[in-house]
């Protein structure tokens, strides 16, 4: 608990106010909320994060993870999420580290540790917080405070991160996620595609084609990794830039559906509206209320 103690000074040192606030330390950010926030959608990039205090809820699909303090969750593959603080107060803030994966790195000591038995999974999980863990992702923190070591140090204690994690309890979901013969390497390549070409109309044959599987193959791996089909993937992409595109640039609703490729503005309008709870301004006028309830968390 000392440790927890620590990592949670460490983090309101550096998150002051309400937010997510970058450190000296490069993919590494510190996130504090003082209240529970309403759900939000986003996309997490694949990362590992640890909870100081407080808890979260994130939902994939129809799956519903929970994590709070000695537990991290660990994220391999870009995925639309549903995250929402669930435990935060003035008093006790919900404090959360989270470190942006370096892939590169994973594959390169991934060819280090012994093989194991690829299969396809989510590319999300939950496990218990190690001591050694939690004492890298300290060091790795405190840096932050000594920025002129962050280029020398910073990559090594990375590279104990990921060492802690192969050596514990989720060493086969990061051995699945990056082994070559692994299908999620191939849907890996289909979910880089339809991010790239979220606006366009696509098939699923040629998504298949482009990365190496067979429609049903697609269909099948890509679900058991993302919890949802190619094109489910790509409707939340294209409805949370348009989100994005209302609420930053002030777009009317018509024309930002129109820019992320949807033809159809009621279609759009619908669609939003499933996915968000409300239409697309009543939202907006939502989130600029009370940005803070809303916030990245």
């Amino acid at each position: 608990m000392e440790r927890f103690e620590e990592l949670k000074s460490l983090i309101a040192r550096c998150a002051k106010t309400d937010g997510l606030h970058e450190t000296a330390v490069p993919r590494l950010t510190v996130i504090r909320k003082s209240a529970p926030s309403e759900p939000m959608h986003g996309v997490h990039k694949a990362a590992i994060c640890i909870i100081a205090q407080g808890r979260k809820q994130v939902i994939v699909g129809d799956e519903v993870f929970q994590y709070g303090p000695s537990q991290h969750l660990l994220v391999s593959v870009d995925l639309p999420v549903i995250g929402q603080v669930i435990e935060a107060s003035e008093a006790e803030p919900y404090l959360c580290v989270r470190l942006e994966l370096d892939l590169d790195l994973c594959a390169e000591m991934l060819l280090k540790s012994p093989p194991t038995q690829a299969e396809t999974c989510l590319g999300m999980a939950i496990s218990q917080t190690s001591p050694d863990l939690l004492d890298a992702a300290i060091r790795l923190l405190k840096l932050h405070e000594t920025p002129e070591d962050a280029a020398e140090l910073a990559p090594l204690i990375e590279r104990e991160i990921l060492y802690r994690l192969l050596k514990g309890d989720q060493a086969a979901f990061i051995r699945r996620m990056l082994e070559p013969q692994n299908r999620n390497r191939h849907v890996g390549r289909a979910i880089t595609w339809i991010k790239e070409n979220y606006t366009r109309s696509f098939t699923i044959e040629e998504v298949a084609s482009l990365s190496g599987m067979s429609t049903s193959s697609l269909h099948q791996h890509f679900r058991d990794a993302t919890a949802m089909s190619p094109l489910q993937y790509q409707k939340q992409l294209r409805l949370q830039e348009a989100r994005r595109l209302i609420l930053t640039r002030s777009l009317d609703a018509a024309s930002a559906g129109h820019t992320v490729g949807y033809d159809s503005p009621s279609q759009f309008s619908r669609e939003y509206k499933r996915l968000f709870g409300a239409p697309p301004q009543r939202d907006i006028e939502r989130l600029r209320t009370e940005p803070q309830r809303y916030a990245d968390a």
